[in-house]
């Protein structure tokens, strides 16, 4: 025997042993230390700069301070686009850094740039730098009851607080309040009487309000501090506070002068709850932390708290990622369960029991040693990674089954039991026989997946994932096929039937036992009640003659098999390469027509699978400038109409209510605009008295007859159209990487963009199917102009002069900010509500020369009444305007919306428009970068996976045999899909079945070589092309059948699930599972008179070239 790994493992079984206990021990004792999450973290790439300039109009932001800092950005290395929003009062950049950028010095380049900038206006603040990171939430808690707003807040704070204070919890923030403020509220009228103004009363609190340190004295008892205490904190300390001291000594205090409001800043906001006013505290996770953990932790709290809260208010989880995540990981868990059911089912029919048993091993003992490399990898337990190990539960078999098959083969080939040298012998005879076709096959799998893991973008880390655990999974499946099964197969002990049944009843009873949802002492102690019965019927010969069945039935479906194999298959394999050519026509004709069906529109191609989410969104966007009290009209009545949904729904459901609970906001987009940012921070777009949404919270698809679908169908139905509303969307979709229709416009002329955009709404509203049309340009609110007339100037006034005064009317100037616990609080001085809420005040107003003299507004300046922009987007220092769109995909797909909008009407409006220039974002410019990418990636793996296979086999030709199965792997994705559509269990192709499809491409190729490897070795024992073609088709016909069908049924329950889990991850298993199925008929058919094709040009050549005939082996 000679010398190699192989041998001697297969001699020292204890190393063996050792090898298998090491990697499942490995993989035991880091899974408790893997963190759990509902998705992987996705690195974003993305820089944001925010600049508040309170106060100011977006063209005032734009020119302030938006372009100043692009031009300041300008040249700094890794960014890919810059992409700037002035909005009111607040400027938001995003720079977006290329795929393989360093962040941190792209951070880092980006805030030493913007520090540097010194020509902002006075009145902005300091920029907010940060390196943009996902949301992690765990879930919110909506704090509901009657009590006022202030009450709410204070409840929410303590729920905060002492949620924070919970082991393992570190980031809990309260949302969809309104901060505190303390404005300062002063009339015009007592300005005039006590001859003040806002610079004078602003001065005068600043000057009383502070605590300053005085320094120490030193004396012979110790050392005292000095100190001035007069900072105020609260509405009545500013009351109390002077603001003039008059020559006779009397004080006039601020509480004379003015009104003290100690409440909340003066924002249109709203939130309720099920009808009732709310807040919402927001619980994260940061870094590893274990979102089960935290869940649980918190709802323990709020289990315990609800006895502590005021009368009338209660605590409610909202929106929980944690049910989502457990329910996403039990709907994967039990695919994988019932998928390795099914492996070892059709284990146990096609191998002897005992076989069956130690190929069935290898797979737990790849998970545990995958386990544990992942967790090196900083992988987690998410429902991505699992779906990783259910894709490579039935790809893992085939080295295990291909060299189970021929040491077994090779063991009873005289048809006697062997002994126990000749068993040893064989194991590792068969075993290298087939080492070179199983460790090239893992290779060239393993290169499959190369593309997916180098795959740009958000989903392009999503794929990584997958494809890094099915490396993970198959190295180890390769090293326990190579060293450890050997040494099992050289050395089995078991004869008996009822031995051999017990160990194929093994793990079949471990998977059903597993299928228990019951507490651990209740599941021993039926795997031991289970174990008792079992020997109690051995005991009594029961299981010894069932066990005689079980074996004699194997065996008689095996003899049957094989008799089909050696008569109808040789027949057909010889029919085949008899008339090779006219094979090679009908495979060629069915590619083609394939190509052709999907040409014709048999099966549509969408970027992302549309996935029903447990909730739908109903986002309001009224015209900018539009009173909060309209907006939240309207608002209510979209909440209204959800409720009485809900009612109905409710009444029509035998279960569980389908609706749970109704969250309405008015000033934001809480839930739609929670992906970017936290809700209701900040000014700009994302928060205004124009803006409101309503969201239905549903059970899980599993648990409710309505579909979100039909849900959302009737909701938008019975809201019905919303006068003067610029946008009202309905979405319901899970997952997303943008709008499934987004053009994006760019030019210099906002004007001209608006036109455009005018124009491609109207083409899109043409089209069957597509749905909630809007664009980005929103004109802005009424707005008065000042400016300084000559009398004005004469006084020395200039138009800085008149307009910081008339800021610090209506605006307000903040005096101080003082920390109030927690709470940063504004300290505003301004004229009263009133005052603020009418032009007369503005004409009533005094405006203060440099001399002391007070002159009416009128005097000495004019207000012209005009409109701005709500928003100008500017994308590289361009100006840009988004057309958007959704589509219902039962009609219509986006990629079809595109490319008749290409086919003419686009081209017209860009005529017209030569200055306008356009191009596609969201999931089009995500679906174009990633078959861009992708295209590339897989050529180069097919070039490696071409060397792969000529470096063993030592020939130019072969390999282009061997990968002739690669596009009748696409033939069975594409038909795997019509028929996942025909029935009703997908939708559409989408990125994710192209991924599969290159992963599928390295799967196929294994049996490939396996079948031609085999044809080499007869060759080179001295058979002719035909004999050596049909006995290698016939030796190799049941592991390929068996390696094809293994991975289509590791993959079949989730292919059945029909739960919103499985949703995204359903198009990758079409393609892998449908595309080895069919390929396996290619390659027990095509793939023989391939080969004899291929030495018909061999020896067409040689004769041509007056030469002779190449070894087997070396054409």
């Amino acid at each position: 025997m000679k010398d190699g790994p192989i041998a001697w493992f297969a001699q020292n079984p204890v190393a063996a042993n050792l090898l298998l206990g090491v990697m499942v021990v490995a993989g035991i004792a880091t899974l408790p230390f893997m963190p759990q999450k509902s998705f992987p973290d996705i690195d974003l790439n993305v820089v944001t700069v925010s600049v508040l300039y309170l106060g100011a109009a977006p063209e005032e932001v734009e020119e302030g301070v938006c372009i100043r800092i692009e031009e300041a950005l300008e040249g700094v290395e890794g960014v890919e686009k810059i992409v700037s929003n002035a909005n009111e009062g607040v400027c938001q950049v995003t720079v977006e850094l290329l795929e393989n950028a360093n962040a941190d010095r792209a951070l880092g380049d980006v805030k030493n740039r913007v520090d540097a900038i010194d020509t902002f206006p006075e009145e902005t603040e300091k920029p907010v730098i940060t390196l943009v990171l996902p949301k992690r939430p765990v879930l919110d808690i909506a704090v509901t009851g009657p009590a006022d707003e202030r009450e709410l807040k204070e409840v929410g704070q303590r729920v905060r607080d002492e949620i924070i204070a919970l082991p393992g919890v570190t980031q809990v923030d309260l949302a969809s309040t309104r901060p505190y403020e303390v404005s300062i509220e002063i009339s015009e009228a007592s300005l005039r009487r006590y001859g003040l103004t806002f610079s004078q009363v602003a001065d005068a609190v600043r000057r009383a309000s502070l605590d300053l340190p005085g320094g120490s004295i030193k004396t012979e008892g110790g050392e005292i501090l000095l100190r001035t205490k007069g900072q105020a904190y609260w509405g009545p300390e500013f009351e109390e506070l002077v603001v003039l001291t008059r020559a006779d000594g009397t004080r006039v205090y601020l509480r004379d002068v003015a009104v003290v409001v100690d409440g909340f800043e003066d924002t249109d906001q709203a939130l309720w709850f099920d009808n009732r006013p709310a807040a919402l505290v927001s619980v994260s996770r940061v870094g590893d932390e274990n979102l089960l953990d935290i869940s649980d932790a918190v709802k323990a709290y709020l289990a315990q708290a609800a006895d502590r809260l005021p009368e009338g208010v209660e605590l409610t989880v909202w929106s929980d990622n944690s049910r989502f995540m457990r329910d996403r990981l039990d709907t994967l868990l039990d695919s994988a369960r019932q998928g390795f059911l099914l492996v070892l089912l059709l284990l146990a029919i096609f191998l002897r029991p005992r076989l069956s048993f130690w190929v069935s091993v290898g797979v737990p003992v790849a998970f545990m040693g995958a386990l544990f490399l992942a967790n090196l990898l900083n992988l987690s337990i998410d429902g991505i990674s699992t779906f990783g190990f259910i894709l490579v539960l039935g790809i893992m078999v085939d080295d295990a089954v291909v060299v189970g098959e021929r040491v077994y083969a090779m063991q009873y080939r005289s048809g006697v039991d062997p002994g126990p040298r000749e068993l040893l012998t064989a194991a590792v005879t068969g075993t290298r026989q087939v080492s070179v076709p199983v460790i090239f096959g893992v290779l060239t799998t393993a290169t499959a997946f190369v593309p997916v893991i180098l795959g740009p973008g958000s989903i392009g880390q999503i794929q990584t994932v997958i494809a890094t655990v099915v490396l993970c999974c198959l190295a180890f499946s390769l090293i326990e096929s190579q060293w450890v099964l050997p040494a099992h197969l050289g050395h089995q002990r078991v004869t008996t039937a009822a031995g051999e049944v017990a160990l194929m009843l093994t793990p079949l009873l471990a998977i059903l036992l597993m299928e228990i949802s019951w507490s651990v002492r209740s599941f021993v102690a039926l795997a031991v009640l289970v174990v008792a019965v079992l020997y109690a019927w051995h005991l009594v010969g029961g299981f010894d003659r069932f066990a005689q069945r079980v074996v004699v039935a194997q065996q008689h479906f095996s003899d049957g098999l094989e008799h089909l194999i050696q008569t109808r298959f040789r027949a057909l394999v010889a029919r085949a390469i008899g008339a090779r050519y006219v094979t090679a026509a009908a495979a060629l004709a069915v590619f083609i027509a394939t190509v052709g069906a999907i040409a014709g529109g048999h099966m549509p191609f969408s970027f992302f699978p549309a996935i029903p989410a447990d909730r739908v969104t109903a986002k309001l966007t009224m015209p900018l400038g539009t009173p909060a009290r309209v907006t939240e009209s309207v608002a209510r009545t979209i909440a209204e109409s959800a409720e009485v949904l809900r009612a109905e729904l409710a009444a029509e459901a035998s279960d569980a209510p389908p609706v749970t609970h109704v969250l309405a906001a008015v000033g934001g987009h809480p839930v739609s605009g929670a992906a970017t940012g936290p809700i209701f921070v900040g000014g700009g777009s994302g928060s205004g008295g124009h803006l409101a949404e309503v969201t239905m919270q549903l059970t899980p698809g599993e648990e409710r007859e309505a579909g979100t679908l039909e849900i959302t169908r009737r909701w938008r139905e019975a809201v019905g159209q919303v006068p003067d509303a610029v946008e009202l969307s309905f979405d319901a979709s899970n997952f997303g990487v943008g709008a499934e229709i987004d053009i994006q416009l760019e030019g210099s002329q906002l004007d001209e963009l608006r036109v455009v955009a005018a124009k491609i709404r109207a083409r899109l509203a043409e089209y069957p199917g597509v749905i909630d049309i809007s664009d980005s340009f929103r004109s802005g609110k009424r707005e008065l102009q000042l400016d300084i007339l000559p009398a004005g100037e004469a006084l020395g006034l200039s138009l800085g002069d008149l307009g910081r005064q008339v800021r610090q009317a209506f605006y307000g100037e903040e005096i101080q900010r003082i920390q109030r616990g927690r709470d940063d609080v504004r300290v505003m001085l301004r004229y009263t509500e009133s005052e603020r809420r009418t032009l007369d005040a503005l004409d009533g107003m005094r405006i203060r020369a440099w001399d002391g003299s007070e002159v009416p507004f009128a005097t000495v300046a004019h207000a012209d009444l005009g409109r701005g922009f709500s928003t100008i987007k500017r994308v590289d220092g361009r100006r840009v305007v988004n057309v958007v769109a959704d589509v219902d995909r039962a009609v219509i797909t986006a990629n079809e919306v595109l490319a008749k909008l290409n086919a003419g009407p686009m081209q017209e409006i860009m005529r017209d428009h030569p200055l306008v220039s356009y191009g596609l974002e969201g999931s089009q410019r995500e679906q174009g970068e990633s078959l861009a990418a992708i295209i590339p990636l897989f050529v180069v793996a097919l070039f490696v996976i071409y060397a792969l296979l000529a470096i063993p086999l030592r020939s130019y030709g072969q390999p282009l045999i061997i990968m002739s199965v690669i596009p009748f792997a696409f033939v069975g994705a594409i038909w795997g899909h019509i028929i996942m559509k025909t029935f009703g269990l997908l939708g559409s192709m989408a990125i994710m079945s192209v991924m599969g499809f290159v992963a599928a491409s390295g799967v196929v190729v294994n049996s490939s070589l396996v079948l031609v490897h085999g044809v080499n070795a007869r060759r080179a024992d001295g058979l002719s092309v035909k004999d050596a073609v049909i006995e290698a088709a016939l030796s190799r016909c049941r592991p390929i059948m068996l390696t094809s069908l293994t991975t289509f049924a590791g993959l079949s329950p989730l292919l059945l699930n029909r739960s919103v889990q499985a949703g995204v991850l359903i198009p990758m298993a079409t393609s892998v599972g449908f595309g080895v199925l069919f390929a396996t008929f290619v390659t027990l058919l095509v793939v023989p008179a391939g080969y004899c094709i291929l030495q018909d040009a061999t020896e067409f050549v040689k004769k041509t070239q007056g030469g002779t005939l190449q070894a087997p082996g070396k054409t």
